[in-house]
């Protein structure tokens, strides 16, 4: 069975790095679906899950990424994101909890700029607890 490599890098450390049937990623234009053989490809991605579906049928892996840069090779794949959190690391209720805090900065906003940060930090915010809170619905849906 063919498979493929995938690593996923945060500015921190190495979230995951192995082997692949498939991976489901957020592209710039919508879902992106890559399976072993895919052609080159480098894009930017949205806030959102990376579903990789294991190589070895143990399951899938699901990391939240804050955006950022997809590399396909012919081997393999490479996400690197600012921030990529694992799906089980994920804290709705932080996320909510500074989506609060980013709203009020944004109303307080005096200028583009600052208001530019700030939408961008409540779209990543956004994306982050939508992620927490469908992995909480399939973890409870399993049970």
């Amino acid at each position: 069975m063919a498979t493929l490599h995938v690593d996923v890098v945060s500015a921190e450390e190495s979230i995951f790095s192995g082997e692949a049937k498939f991976v489901v990623l957020p592209g710039e234009s919508g879902e992106l679906g890559i399976m072993p053989g895919h052609t080159p490809l480098i894009s930017r991605i949205r806030p959102g899950t990376v579903k990789i579906v294991l190589a070895d049928g143990s399951g899938e892996t699901n990391v939240f990424v804050a955006g950022g840069i997809l590399e396909v090779q012919p081997g393999g794949v490479t996400v690197l994101s600012d921030t990529a959190i694992r799906a089980e690391d994920l804290d709705e209720a932080k996320a909510l909890e500074a989506r609060k805090r980013a709203e009020e900065a944004l109303r307080n906003a005096k200028d583009k700029a600052d208001i530019a940060v700030v939408e961008a930090e409540l779209a990543m915010l956004a994306a982050q607890a939508a992620a927490a809170q469908k992995l909480r619905n399939a973890r409870s849906s399993r049970h």
